[in-house]
């Protein structure tokens, strides 16, 4: 294997996630964990699980009535929309990502569930805007080493609050190479 295979020969799919190479020079995605909801050959979206956003949930919808709900960038697509995983195959009309792993659902029914305080914060995530790629963009991308491809490992990757800690216990998680890459200083120049 080349050592310059970042990808370490795994494919993207939906529930995997995309780990930003140290040096991808795209700001939105820097030091960036995605997890992939779909990946097919129209194209491919997910969300950035650890770049939280400057706000709470409350201060995007008025319904909320817990005030610890922190909301997270999600991509740089259609950042004025709001979108959510979770981990409760309860919630009505949820698509499955991955084993305990959905995508939104009835939308009403889940703030009433936040609100009684049926969820909590390491069962659901709420993202401002997501992250998209047309078609043949991400494997593009995949083929010139932006992105490593691991399999959803654990979900306190996913659900989790630490923003720049989880790309590296990702990363330290793969081992080998990956393991110095989680090392890596964010600008090069102060090593």
């Amino acid at each position: 294997m080349d050592f310059f295979d970042y990808n370490n020969n795994k494919e993207a799919a939906k529930g995997k996630l995309l780990v930003s190479e140290p040096f991808l020079p795209d700001p939105n995605f820097g030091r960036t964990v995605v997890l992939l909801c779909d990946h097919n050959e129209d194209g491919s979206f997910g969300f950035v699980t650890n770049k939280q956003a400057n706000l709470n949930l409350d201060q995007l919808i008025k319904e909320v009535d817990v005030v610890d709900i922190p909301v997270f960038i999600g991509g740089p697509v259609e950042q004025n929309t709001l979108h959510y995983i979770h981990s409760l195959k309860e919630i009505t009309g949820g698509i499955e990502i991955a084993e305990n792993i959905y995508w939104g659902g009835d939308f009403e029914e889940t703030v009433e569930m936040v609100n009684n305080k049926q969820i909590t914060n390491d069962q659901i995530k709420f993202f401002a805007g997501y992250s998209g790629w047309g078609e043949g963009q991400l494997a593009t991308e995949l083929k010139e080493n932006s992105w490593i491809v691991c399999d959803l490992a654990k979900l306190d990757w996913v659900f989790a609050r630490e923003n720049i800690e989880i790309w590296k216990e990702v990363l330290k998680s793969l081992g080998g190479r990956f393991d110095i890459y989680s090392n890596y200083p964010e600008d090069p120049r102060l090593n």
